[in-house]
């Protein structure tokens, strides 16, 4: 019986880490799934009784995906004194990584909704780290998520979620309030101040460990609207607060930017529509995105989360007059999602 690609791979990364195993104390043997995720990098922890001791995180990310990319923005965010693993080796062509282990303990496992009390000093310590970023932003150095990287994010609804996800056909009518949406959207994300955005900053991403927090899966990161990334944090793909509890993080983000010299609308009300409207830009995103990780790419689990983000965009939708034809349209989907069967 022939190995698998990802046994090849997998043991392709164990003998690079066995040319520099003494140095670190690795024990290759050790080597053992740590975490997945959407793409298809993967994470392995091993004993190490080094200067690192007890474990490393050996990182398996196939060309294309971005091990440059990671150790550069790696280095932007220690020097703007974000905790972030720090790459001790690396195999660009290849595609390895060893990197330091930030611990198993993550945001995800540990919020809980109801428990806003001991939420909020960890939400706290993520913006904090967020503002220091932000304050670090620098143009010309970071992709730029421009016009046609917004609205090709976006275009992933239509084609995964409308046509391939529920079966609808994009007529003119739906692409004409999907082109109305879009570019009101692109408007109010480009009229934003710009700055380093790291596009998934959520809790599912985000370690409890010494300094608070550590900071993963970084090498998307791009420069882009100021609100991005915070409404990225309080409104995830796996978590959902109350609207209290929301405005609670969000003014103490705007308080603390402000202070920090970033430069947030000086009307709160103004910054909190910037806020809903590139987050429902995400929203949008994702819908697509998740459908397409099924379909596509065999990742059935992220369904589950779909009618969060239908609830997401309708909410924000239905709050601004001008996106009120998209409001109507998902109240639509949501008939079309029942005939065909998909209830989630």
């Amino acid at each position: 019986m022939t190995d698998s690609p990802a046994d090849t791979r997998r043991d392709a990364l164990a003998a690079w880490l066995d040319t520099f195993a003494h140095r670190y104390g690795l024990d290759v043997s050790t080597l053992a799934p740590a975490s997945a995720d959407a793409s298809f990098r993967r994470y392995f922890r091993l004993a190490s009784s080094g200067e690192h001791a007890p474990s490393l995180i050996a990182v398996d990310a196939p060309p294309p995906e971005k091990c440059r990319e990671f150790a550069q923005i790696a280095q932007m965010l220690a020097d703007a004194r974000v905790h972030v693993p720090r790459v001790l080796e690396c195999d660009l062509q290849a595609g390895f990584m060893l990197v330091t282990d930030l611990g198993t303990r993550t945001y995800m496992a540990e919020l809980d909704p109801n428990d806003t009390v001991r939420a909020k000093p960890l939400m706290r310590n993520a913006i904090d780290a967020l503002i220091r970023w932000q304050a670090s932003s620098r143009e010309g150095v970071l992709p730029p998520f421009d016009e046609a990287f917004l609205r090709r994010e976006m275009e992933l609804m239509p084609e995964w979620y409308l046509a391939r996800h529920l079966g609808r056909d994009v007529d003119e009518r739906t692409r004409g309030v999907l082109d109305r949406t879009y570019a009101l959207l692109i408007a109010s994300a480009r009229a934003q101040p710009q700055v380093f955005m790291l596009r998934d900053f959520m809790p599912r991403n985000l370690m409890i460990c010494e300094p608070n927090p550590g900071v993963l899966d970084f090498q998307d990161a791009v420069y882009g609207p100021i609100a991005y990334d915070i409404a990225s944090l309080l409104r995830d793909a796996f978590i959902s607060w109350d609207e209290a509890f929301e405005l609670d993080c969000f003014a103490y983000y705007w308080e603390r930017a402000k202070k920090a010299g970033l430069p947030v609308d000086p009307d709160f009300g103004e910054f909190y529509r910037q806020i809903e409207w590139i987050g429902l830009q995400r929203h949008i995103k994702i819908l697509g995105l998740f459908a397409r990780l099924h379909h596509r790419d065999g990742k059935p689990r992220y369904l589950a989360d779909l009618p969060r983000f239908v609830g997401y965009a309708r909410k924000v939708s239905q709050r601004y007059r001008p996106l009120a034809p998209f409001a109507r349209l998902l109240d639509e989907l949501d008939d079309r999602a029942r005939e065909v069967g998909y209830t989630f």
